[in-house]
């Protein structure tokens, strides 16, 4: 009896070159995806990821290559033809209207209409199908205003599925979920491929993809490195595949030792959010900040930062009171704040590196209220060398940066504005492997240099290979604090995260 011909891969790209003016981006991409798979993407920034998605999502068309959706050749060149193909994608960034309903924000566009009309009804019944396959159970007509981020992601979901994709692309889905979003959205993952879907998963974070997806395609330079089942990989063999290069840790050494206090935090409080914050930090230590999201981490840096206004609590810097009404007042304590949301809060996307680097530093740069375009040029140019920072020219406009570039920037002002407190909230996020291991470095010299260092992050990994001490928050409270990060494990962290709130009031210390 002749054995059935296995079906072709759902989706199938090679050969793939895209260039654009002066920039090779592509050179020979390949990507192949099965039905029911979930398969990852991996790569440093800058190694061809955005471009091979934006051709197969239609933004992009390529200069040389092919596209196969089960076996077929085609040609997508606009985004709707793509969905036409049963191509969708979900961003990072989510794309809804804020003050339209769930229904209109799903049928936005390509709304179902009768002889001219547009059927409501019928967009109703759809929509709430949708929202039943995915478990969110929400009233159609609810505008998205009203929704968390995790119900948001839903949404964006449900638009792709709205006209039964196929092959569904989810870049960096995780960014601002909590773990127990995270958690029920690979449940969800996990059923969307059982009924046949074929996703790409594109993502940094290692312990996402080893969970999550069968097989992961590596890219380098534009160029396809492997694709292996993960089973065959190991995270040290999948970051050598992504960076080129033998790396021995992921977290660098460490060579010194903290010394005196200088930071003092002492029973800081604003509404239910923070309740009693009370923490000490050294010179020359990495203070961990850990915690679910919205335990208050966040919102204590903000406080220490001026950004919002504290009901009560006091703050001393190097044995002496500062007060924190505004950004500007703490700039000038010598406290700074990068935020976790680095293209909306710590740059002006518009602006050149050269002049987002000026901002907070033009009295610096400045005589008799008259701007010295030399001096602040001559500065930055010495953080672009000290700091590795990837540019063309200092006039490049910071949209354009990948994410590690873009951090770089943002920490170079600061260390121009000679911070001795330097807050980091989530500062690797959607930033690859090589770069985190920059960005790791340049912390560590910071501390080695003296600085106050608090780093804020949700990737428990990064909090337990790089912070001397770690406080877990829970709920506006400090739940517990971890003296030897080396023996601690990320079950301890976890301990004390979801610790119940009695709990939470004792001092608790792990590991024991």
């Amino acid at each position: 009896m002749p054995v059935a011909a296995a079906p072709p891969p759902r989706l199938e790209m090679t050969g793939v070159r895209k260039t654009f003016p002066g920039v090779l981006a592509l050179s020979r991409a390949e990507l192949t995806l099965h039905a029911g798979e979930v398969h990852a993407l991996m790569g440093e920034n800058g190694a061809g990821k955005s471009t091979l998605i934006k051709i197969l999502c239609g933004a992009l068309e390529p200069d040389r290559g092919t596209v196969r959706i089960d076996g077929r050749e085609v040609r997508p060149r606009r985004p709707h033809e793509a969905r036409r193909l049963g191509i969708a994608a979900i961003h990072q960034e989510l794309h809804l209207v804020p003050a339209l309903s769930i229904r209109e924000n799903l049928f936005l566009g390509q709304e179902l209409h009768r002889a001219g009309w547009v059927r409501p009804g019928a967009e109703r019944d759809r929509t709430r199908e949708l929202l039943g396959r995915l478990g969110l159970p929400a009233d159609p007509e609810t505008p998205c205003s009203q929704l968390s981020v995790a119900e948001q992601q839903l949404v964006e979901i449900a638009k792709a599925l709205v006209h039964d994709a196929q092959v569904l692309v989810m870049d960096e889905p995780t960014a601002a979920l909590s773990e127990r979003e995270v958690a029920r959205l690979f449940t969800l993952v996990r059923q969307l491929a059982g009924q046949g879907l074929a996703i790409l998963y594109v993502s940094h974070r290692l312990d996402e993809v080893f969970a999550l997806c069968q097989r992961v395609t590596v890219m380098r330079d534009g160029a396809h490195i492997l694709t292996r089942p993960l089973a065959e990989l190991t995270r040290a063999s999948l970051i050598e595949a992504m960076v080129g290069r033998p790396m021995q840790s992921e977290f660098p050494p460490r060579h010194h030792v903290p010394g005196a206090v200088r930071l003092q935090v002492q029973d800081l409080r604003r509404g239910d959010r923070v309740r009693g914050v009370s923490f000490q930090a050294r010179a020359g230590e990495i203070l961990g900040l850990a915690g679910l999201v919205g335990a208050g981490r966040t919102e204590t840096a903000r406080l220490l930062y001026g950004a919002d206004p504290a009901d009560s609590g006091r703050v001393m810097l190097d044995g002496r009171a500062v007060h924190l009404g505004s950004p500007r007042e703490a700039i000038r304590q010598g406290i700074c704040l990068l935020t976790e949301d680095r293209k909306q809060q710590g740059l002006v996307l518009g602006l050149s590196v050269l002049e987002n680097f000026g901002l907070p530093n033009l009295a610096a740069f400045s005589r008799a209220g008259w701007l010295r375009p030399g001096r602040e040029r001559e500065a930055f140019e010495g953080y672009v060398r000290s700091l590795s920072i990837r540019i063309p020219h200092p006039f490049q406009l910071a949209r354009h940066l990948s994410g590690g570039n873009q951090q770089k920037v943002v920490l170079a002002k600061w260390l121009q504005a000679n911070s001795e407190v330097i807050l980091f909230d989530e500062p690797t996020r959607g930033v690859d492997v090589g770069a985190k291991f920059e960005i790791y470095q340049l912390m560590l010299g910071l501390a080695a240099a003296g600085k106050v260092v608090i780093m804020i992050s949700s990737e428990l990994p990064e909090i337990l290979g790089l912070s001397d001490r770690v406080l877990v928050f829970r709920e506006g409270l400090i739940a517990g604090e971890i003296h030897d990060v080396r023996a601690a494990t990320q079950a301890d962290v976890m301990k004390l995260a979801t610790r119940s709130t009695a709990d939470a009031s004792e001092t608790a210390e792990l590991p024991s």
